[in-house]
């Protein structure tokens, strides 16, 4: 009865969904854009199966549930029928064979699907890992899988850059920095235990203040990952940095990672105009020195607090050979580039060939605003927070303001 009540209700949401206004996207020549479904609610990142059926995963509950699984039952381009099921918030959502995985902010479970992509029991998924750091700040849970059995957690750390006193001016930053041994970093767990913890798990990669976006790249074999950088450089030290430098740095970072690798965090931050590693003025740093010798570098960095929300590696062949195994980046936007206008709020391309990224990165879809510039991200009317490849080869872009979800397709007529 409660599974008929929430088809009702997903029919009703579609139906009052069609009838409201959108944002013009600006796009490359070519490509257009079509809303498949709308206020859904707060969705974070989806995943999409091979026969198209779509899942979405909730930052705040929708009638008690977090996960949303949409279907274009009568193909007309909106998805109309939907099951609402998992009864926690969360980020992380994958389809990886007959598996859907998703996670909560200190957990990750898995629901088996049967040959039409349904879970078989919505209301009783296997947990498979447990007890994660989950301390309000940077919760969020972000997931990938290799093709190993291996699952990829981000846990964030719950501090801005690793203070005695978080976030409050003149606190020193902690060596070593306690936070590191069970956050700040990626972790890995097998992909079918259940029950796992920390104990049975493996820090990955660390320095890493927080990761929302990672996908793993089939074309080398390893995972990358884009990092949102730290807060309040010229609040807690004007002596050392003007405005217009607390709004551009310090850079959100790409990188790609094997395991044992530390992007030094909270020790350094990257400096995307002198492209060097700066030590952080909490432990010593003037905004020059260079520090953490050991730490890994990006492959590039973007301007300071647009926070990259998903990461996703485009394998299919309906856009141009240019975009094969390049990257999109879905970033969400700022909150504190004042004086400046806040900035992101798009979609970006990296163009890249085995592994690496051959030129420089580019707004591959913007206008989810509404609007051409805005002070504060509550003037935003959409934010793009994650991406998804569909069977036929367009791009899935969804927005946690309103709960839509963009397809954006190419076509050379």
């Amino acid at each position: 009865m409660k599974n008929i009540f929430l088809l009702i209700l997903g029919f009703q949401f579609s139906l009052f969904a069609m009838a409201q206004p959108s944002v013009t996207l600006q796009l490359p020549a070519g490509f257009t854009a079509q809303a498949i479904t709308q206020n859904q609610g707060r969705v974070r990142h989806i995943a999409i199966a091979p026969n198209g059926t779509l899942f979405l995963k909730l930052e705040r509950l929708r009638s008690g549930s977090g996960i949303i699984r949409l279907r274009d039952l009568d193909r007309d381009g909106f998805y109309e029928d939907s099951l609402l099921f998992g009864n926690y918030i969360g980020t992380g959502i994958a389809v990886k064979g007959f598996f859907l995985y998703a996670s909560s902010n200190n957990a990750v479970y898995r629901y088996p699907l049967d040959k039409n992509y349904e879970p078989i029991q919505p209301e009783k998924p296997e947990r498979l890992v447990y007890g994660l750091m989950d301390k309000g700040q940077h919760a969020s849970k972000s997931i990938t899988l290799d093709n190993a059995g291996n699952l990829y957690v981000n846990i964030g750390a719950p501090s801005n850059i690793c203070q005695v006193e978080d976030r409050k001016a003149g606190s020193p930053g902690r060596t070593p920095c306690p936070i590191l041994d069970s956050a700040g970093g990626i972790w890995q767990f097998s992909a079918s235990i259940p029950d796992q913890t920390y104990a049975q798990g493996m820090r990955y990669a660390t320095g890493l203040r927080n990761v929302v976006g990672l996908d793993w790249n089939n074309e080398v074999n390893d995972l990358y990952v884009t990092v949102h950088g730290r807060d309040l450089l010229f609040q807690h030290f004007p002596q050392l940095y003007d405005a217009k430098a607390g709004a551009e740095l310090p850079a959100e970072t790409f990188y790609r990672l094997t395991k044992g690798q530390d992007a030094g965090w909270p020790y350094v931050y990257w400096d995307q105009f002198k492209k060097k590693k700066i030590l952080s003025p909490e432990f010593g740093g003037d905004g020059v020195k260079e520090g953490a010798p050991q730490a890994i570098e990006p492959l590039m960095g973007f301007p300071g607090h647009l926070a990259p929300n998903a990461l996703l590696f485009y394998t299919g062949s309906q856009f141009p050979k240019r975009y094969r195994n390049g990257a999109f980046i879905a970033f969400h936007g700022s909150w504190n580039r004042n004086p400046e206008f806040q900035e992101g709020f798009y979609v970006v391309f990296v163009p890249m060939k085995n592994g690496i990224p051959t030129g420089d990165w580019e707004i591959f879809a913007d206008g989810f605003t509404g609007k051409d510039k805005i002070m504060s991200p509550r003037e935003a009317q959409h934010r793009p927070c994650g991406l998804a490849q569909a069977p036929d080869g367009s791009l899935l872009v969804s927005d946690d303001v309103k709960g839509w979800v963009w397809k954006i397709s190419y076509s050379q007529n």
